[in-house]
């Protein structure tokens, strides 16, 4: 008897964990941005109290960046999403690995931003496409 007044009176599904409005590649875009912008100033910079700062704060958005590309991957797609995306494993592998050690959080060259803004870039429009349809 228990358990029947328990049990839900509407199942309800969706293709993510909370209202769709939660999830924005835009938040992981934000923060590769301020890595660039970071390596630039760092590079323009010789003082090595700023040097030290810039870096700090560099490695910390990188990690950011790793964190919001994740919810994506982990909260938003779901598999049918790769059934008509298979490029999704590896396209997160590339730009979470150039927001990691191999990039954002290992390095001041701005070329390796750029590529993980590219990266990001082809996550949103995958995003958008899967939320209009």
């Amino acid at each position: 008897m228990l358990a029947r007044l328990l049990r839900p009176k509407h199942t309800a599904s969706a293709h993510c964990d909370l209202p769709c409005g939660v999830y924005d590649p835009a938040q992981a875009r934000i923060e590769a941005e301020s890595v660039k912008a970071i390596m630039e100033k760092y590079a323009a910079n010789e003082d090595p109290a700023f040097r030290t700062r810039a870096l700090i704060i560099k490695e910390q958005r990188a990690e950011l960046v790793k964190h919001h590309l994740w919810v994506l991957w982990t909260d938003y797609f779901k598999p049918p999403h790769l059934e008509t995306y298979p490029q999704l494993h590896q396209l997160f592998w590339e730009a979470t690995k150039l927001a990691g050690a191999g990039g954002g959080k290992g390095t001041t060259d701005v070329a390796k931003a750029d590529e993980l803004l590219a990266k990001i870039d082809e996550i949103s429009k995958i995003f958008w496409e899967t939320k209009a349809a």
